[in-house]
């Protein structure tokens, strides 16, 4: 999904946005210091395989996945990092690693970290490393649906 159709998918739905250009960035903190972001604010998105489904996961920035506890939120005997070459293929229009964490669009399913829903906004990464989106939390949750759990630790 380019961010075009991310935009025309957000304004179709009645949800103000922010964008945000920056300088291009390929990790999250790079992208939140580019982008004026504090690091705790800022949304990763991680593909993750649980019980061999790929899935997406959505953590702050700062924050690490904690595997046995996203089994446990997921349900799942099985919790792994997805590869990227597993994955690639399913987001041909997003730059790999700046894939927007909205599942729900691919017919993932999504979870949330606890900690990510705390904020009222979230910002992410638009299917680009050169550009972030924030909005509402609130309505993030109303579009994606997540299933939110306590399942990140933030970096040591």
């Amino acid at each position: 999904m380019p961010i075009e159709s991310l935009r025309r998918f957000l304004e179709e739905s009645g949800v103000r946005y922010v964008s945000i250009p920056h300088v291009a960035a390929f990790t999250t903190q790079e992208a939140a210091a580019r982008a004026h972001v504090p690091g705790g604010e800022l949304a990763k998105t991680v593909m993750v395989k649980l019980d061999g489904r790929m899935a997406m996961v959505v953590v702050p920035a700062s924050h690490r996945i904690d595997f046995a506890r996203l089994r446990a939120v997921a349900d799942a005997k099985t919790a792994t990092l997805a590869r990227e070459e597993e994955f690639k293929a399913l987001f041909p229009a997003c730059e790999v690693g700046a894939m927007p964490p909205f599942g729900n669009l691919y017919d993932l399913s999504v979870y949330c970290a606890t900690a990510v829903s705390e904020d009222i906004e979230i910002a992410f990464r638009a299917g680009s490393h050169a550009e972030l989106i924030r909005l509402r939390f609130a309505d993030y949750e109303r579009l994606v649906q997540p299933v939110v759990g306590s399942f990140s630790r933030r970096f040591p």
